[in-house]
């Protein structure tokens, strides 16, 4: 019996994966108004009951996007190395998602635009900050300990000005417009944070 579960998991896993990107997409190109269920579903070849399995509601589905959406964001963080190193590769590899990923920050404006009108998306929104806003809190407050950030910063507000700062780029106008502004406030931010100049991780290039 607990193998036969354990099946169906591995079998369900990938078709929930599809139909979550095949959300992302949609969200992307025709925003929220333009997100339809049954398109999702065709998208992957399933009917919407399918979908229904797998998401009940539309918001579980967003949920599902949102989450992959930072999954790519936190694709940017190294695993591993001196709290300098991990920021300006986070930095960089924001500038690199900006340049070669545009649809992450559409997705991720449409929903910032919903969650002020929708309490469940809102409700997404602010764990996903609360989320981001700690680990940046955490990798400051080591670069502090390293002694690469000035120990007047206070970590809590440079982290949520960090976070302010994407979430106004996530509103921009898609194109280079939102690529050159997103470069402007992280050049700004190293430095302020005294990041300016120091080298990240091998392979990830400034943009």
């Amino acid at each position: 019996m607990i193998e036969r579960q354990a099946r169906r998991r591995k079998t369900a896993e990938p078709r929930r994966d599809e139909l979550v990107r095949a959300a992302y997409r949609l969200l992307a190109e025709r925003g929220f108004e333009g997100l339809r269920t049954r398109d999702v579903a065709g998208a992957v070849g399933v009917n919407v009951a399918t979908l229904h399995y797998y998401f009940p509601t539309k918001e579980t589905l967003v949920r599902g996007v949102v989450q992959y959406a930072l999954g790519r964001f936190r694709a940017t963080l190294a695993p591993e190395g001196r709290a300098t190193v991990l920021l300006r590769s986070h930095f960089d590899g924001l500038r690199r998602l900006s340049r070669e990923e545009p649809e992450v920050f559409a997705v991720m404006g449409e929903v910032a635009l919903r969650a002020a009108r929708d309490p469940g998306i809102a409700a997404i929104m602010h764990e996903v900050d609360q989320i981001w806003h700690a680990t940046l809190r955490a990798l400051l407050h080591r670069a502090q300990e390293d002694g690469a950030v000035d120990k007047k910063v206070d970590v809590n507000d440079a982290a949520a000005l960090i976070v302010a700062a994407l979430k106004g780029v996530y509103l921009l106008p898609a194109g280079s417009l939102r690529h050159q502004r997103l470069t402007q406030a992280l050049r700004q931010l190293e430095r302020w944070l005294g990041l300016a100049g120091k080298p990240a991780e091998r392979g990830v290039g400034r943009a």
